[in-house]
Formats: structure tokens, sequence, C-alpha cells
């Protein structure tokens, strides 16, 4: 199991990378003379190529050895995130962005992947829990921390930090991993199949909308609170977004093996969902009551892809890994869509303030789609509870 840190550290430096841009975008806009929009284009290039790579390489590199694959994703990602806080560009930051996103979408699936060879059958689901935990840990301890950081020494500051934890999973992996292959995916023909499949693609399609919503809005964190009420310090929302992060993805297994009803659980998350993001503009003039929709907005994101996930295994129990994986892809591939949408309305003219409003429609819209599945679906639904 103590190979398993390893990993865990790698996906630290990919849950930090990914979402500490937002916070960094002040720094950023002011170090290169850019919008705001056009700044958080480096969110968009990082999770448009980690969304395009991870089933790409997952696929191309099954069976290869996995200590090689490891190092060499870690030493792109590692070797991106120094170029991105040397970048004296927007263009070489969004070039660097891009290479990095590549890195995590070759580590990223690889190495959940070995997580549950490396160990006995019973021990799987605490190997994988501590690999994706590792991500989560640096959402919630490594965002904050890289604010921190950015505060003393600049954006870049915070990037190196992303560099050096990656520095340490590399080595890490290089002297202390075995090269064991892992188990091959499902053929190409197969995966078009699944997308092919009307309630996988639905299901799927569900969570690209909840990305877009949640995940798109959370890059603008910034320039919302600035201009909504001139808040310079993002650090607490981000935190809290992120302890609601862990609470909704640790709390949402067990309700889930509880009720049996992913379904249903995730119309009430969907509703709270939106409910969180239609309130944020009013919620920001109340005083520490403007914390609270930052913490329902992380845990009801987060909490949403389990009950996706729950019904692709039930929906594809041959290839319930390569369903996950392509529910994951649309996650980010949502994320930058999101973002894109964002600073587009934003460089049209639109306030930043009321993006949540467009991101509470685009949350209504996945809620009104995850209804509709419901009603269509069989009514002998089994354990599944309908497609979502």
């Amino acid at each position: 199991m103590s190979k398993i840190f390893f990993l865990a550290a790698g996906m630290f430096a990919l849950g930090l990378d990914a979402y500490v841009i937002a916070g960094l975008l002040p720094g950023i806009t002011h170090s290169f003379g850019i919008s705001s929009a056009e700044a958080a284009q480096a969110v968009t290039v990082f999770t448009l190529c980690y969304a395009i790579a991870a089933p790409v390489f997952a696929t191309l590199l099954s069976g290869k050895p996995v200590r090689r694959v490891l190092v060499v994703a870690l030493a792109v990602f590692s070797l991106a995130n120094a170029a991105s806080a040397l970048a004296g560009s927007l263009t070489s930051l969004l070039i660097a962005r891009a290479v990095a996103g590549l890195g995590a979408g070759l580590f990223s699936p690889i190495a959940v992947a070995a997580a549950a060879t490396l160990v006995p059958a019973e021990q799987k689901g605490r190997a994988l829990g501590l690999t994706l935990g590792g991500m989560s840990t640096g959402t919630v301890i490594g965002v904050p921390i890289g604010l921190l950081i950015s505060d003393r020494f600049g954006w870049q500051g915070a990037l190196w930090l992303v560099t050096g934890i990656g520095v340490i999973g590399l080595f890490g992996v290089f002297f202390g991993f075995p090269n064991v292959p892992v188990n091959p995916p499902p053929s190409l023909k197969q995966r078009l199949a699944m997308v092919t499949n009307g309630r996988v693609a639905a299901t799927v399609g569900i969570s690209f909308l909840t990305a877009v919503a949640s995940l798109g809005l959370y890059t603008y964190v910034s320039p919302i609170l600035q201009a909504s009420s001139g808040i310079q310090s993002i650090t607490p929302y981000l935190w809290l977004w992120g302890v609601g992060g862990v609470i909704g993805s640790f709390t949402i297994g067990s309700l889930i093996d509880k009720t049996g009803k992913p379904g249903y659980l995730l119309t009430g998350i969907l509703s709270i969902l939106t409910l969180a993001l239609f309130s944020i503009p009013t919620a920001i003039h109340l005083g520490p009551l403007a914390f609270l929709p930052f913490l329902l907005w992380g845990a009801m994101g987060w909490a949403s892809l389990a009950p996706q996930q729950h019904a692709l295994l039930a929906l594809q129990p041959e290839h319930g890994a390569a369903a996950v994986a392509l529910n994951s892809s649309c996650n980010y591939l949502g994320s930058a869509v999101g973002t894109m949408l964002g600073g587009a309305l934003i460089v049209y003219g639109f306030n930043p303030s009321k993006l949540p409003y467009f991101a509470g429609m685009v949350a209504l819209a996945a809620l009104a789609g995850h209804l509709l599945i419901q009603i269509m679906a069989p009514k002998h639904r089994g354990a599944s509870d309908g497609p979502g």
C-alpha cells in the first residue's frame, strides 16, 4: 500500500494544478496586461487537453510498463508547470498549460488503473480511494496553500509548488514503483458502441452540463467577487468550495449504498446546486451568509459524479472502467467549455457578477434533462435507479 502514496502525490499535484489557476487570475492579468477572460483560457486549454488525452492515452498505452509511463507523464507535467511559471507572455503560458494538461491526462488514468492492480482484491477500494483522494486533497489543502504562496511570491510561486510536488511524485515512482502492465481496455469499437448507446450518452450528457455550470463558473470566482462587492481575497471562498467538495465526494457513496436510489439523489443534488448558483449574487452582500452558496456549490458539484458513475456501471457492467473514464472526460470537457463560454460572455460585455445566473440556467437545464431521463427510463430499474 505504501507504493500508492507516490500515486497520491502525483494526483495531489494534478488536483492543485487544475484548480489553483482560478485563484491566480488576478496576478496573471496584471503580469500580462490582459483581461480575466483571456487569462481564464489557461484553465480552458489545460482541461481540454486533459479531457482529450486521458481516454486516448489510456487506450494507446495499455499493457506498457506502468513505471515508465508514469515517470514520463510526471516529467512532462512537471516541466510544463515549470514552463508555465517562467512564461513571459500569454501565448507561452497557454502552450505550457496545454502540455501540462496532456501530462495530467497521461498520468491520471494509468495511475488509477495501476492502483487497482498493486493490491489484493480486498484492498482495491482503499487503494482507489487513496489515489483519487489525492486529487481532492490537492484541491482542499493545496489550493489555499498555493494562493498563500502566490500572495507572497507571485502567481509563479504557486506553479513552482506544483512543479515541486510533481517532481517528488516522479522520483517516488521511479525508485519505488514496480514495472507492472495495466489490464487492456475495451477496443475502439467497444468505446464507440458506448458513446452511441442512448442511455450512456444521456448520462454523460448530464455530467457535461453539470460541469459546464459548476467547474466553468469556478474559474471566474475572482472576477465575480470583485465585480459584485469589490472582494479581493478569494481564498476563503475557494477553501470553502473545496471543503464542500470533500464533504460531498466522501458522503455521497454511503448515501447511494444506503438508499439504492442514485437517480433520486442526483435530482436533489442538481436542485441544490441550481439554487446555490442562483443565490450567489444576492448572498455575497449578506455577510457570513456569503460563504454558504460556495460550500453547497462545492459539495453538490463533487457529489454529482458518483451517482452518474453508479448508473454507468449498471449500464455497462462489462466495461465499467471505460464508461467511468468517458464520464470523467465529459466532466473535464464541460469545464473547458464552461470556461470558454464564460470568457466569451465577459468579452462581449456581460458583467462577471451575473455569471452565476448563466451557470444556474445551465444547471437547471441539467436538472430538467435528468428528470426527463428518469421519466423515460424503464420502470424496473433495479439497483441503478435509472441512468442518472
